[in-house]
């Protein structure tokens, strides 16, 4: 068969059975297994090997956090994300080498996220897609400027334009946002806003206002952070944390 083979390790059943369902409507899933609980997992190693495992944490017996530590000592281990109610796991579950990270309730398109972060780590190269406009060209006052986009700290729609912002200044590019939201994911830049994309190495922290709500701070400026948008920011600035992109 072909697709992903993953194994879902949840005790609640009707969680395990939305989980389940949705993984196998992606297309990049094969077949998935089911377990009720970490000892279960354990004992389905023996039908043949996982390419990935998505467990909860908090399980009778063996908790997601043991299955992950024995998945590790595979020759071959799979792709472990976990998925939890609580954030306060984060820091030990990327240390067990987690691809991803999802806090309950989910979004369909967030656990998509999830599986293709997990084919970008298991998967053939084909190319890296995060070099494309790693040096963004700007005209300004009839000169080009070269742009490096690790000195990005926040892209801000404007109308058929994008303003990049910088401790230097900020600069026009002819791009939609949505284009440099795709080809800069995998570079850590993330969306806070339906105008704003923002560099989460360049983020300090996140701090709520009497007038913006919750925006995320960087050295040139403040960024509005919607509510819609502000569960996968900080899932990201976790992530962040632990790979030691973030300040």
């Amino acid at each position: 068969m072909n697709g992903l083979r993953v194994l879902v390790v949840e005790d609640e059943p009707s969680t395990r059975a939305e989980l389940a369902g949705q993984l196998a409507e992606l297309p990049s899933v094969g077949e998935v297994v089911c377990a009720a609980g970490g000892d279960e997992a354990v004992r389905l190693l023996g039908s043949g090997s996982f390419d990935a495992a998505f467990l909860d944490i908090a399980m009778p017996g063996l908790t997601g956090m043991d299955v992950a530590r024995i998945l590790k000592r595979l020759s071959d281990p799979p792709g472990i994300v976990f998925v939890t109610a609580y954030d306060n796991h984060a820091v030990e579950a990327f240390g067990l080498g987690a691809a991803d990270y999802l806090l309950k309730p989910f979004r369909p398109e967030r656990l998509a996220e999830a599986v293709a972060r997990l084919g970008r780590r298991s998967g053939p190269v084909v190319g890296d897609k995060a070099d494309d406009l790693a040096v963004v060209q700007v005209e300004l006052a009839g000169r080009t400027v070269f742009v490096r986009r690790d000195d990005i700290a926040y892209a801000e729609a404007h109308g058929d334009y994008v303003r990049l912002h910088s401790v230097q200044g900020s600069h026009l590019l002819r791009q939609s946002l949505t284009y440099l939201e795709q080809v800069w994911d995998a570079a850590g830049f993330v969306r806070a806003h339906r105008s704003f994309l923002i560099n989460l190495a360049a983020v300090t922290e996140l701090r709520v206002t009497s007038t913006a709500g919750l925006v995320a701070v960087t050295e040139p400026g403040e960024v509005p952070v919607s509510r819609r948008h502000s569960r996968l920011l900080r899932e990201r600035l976790l992530q962040a944390a632990r790979d030691g992109g973030a300040r």
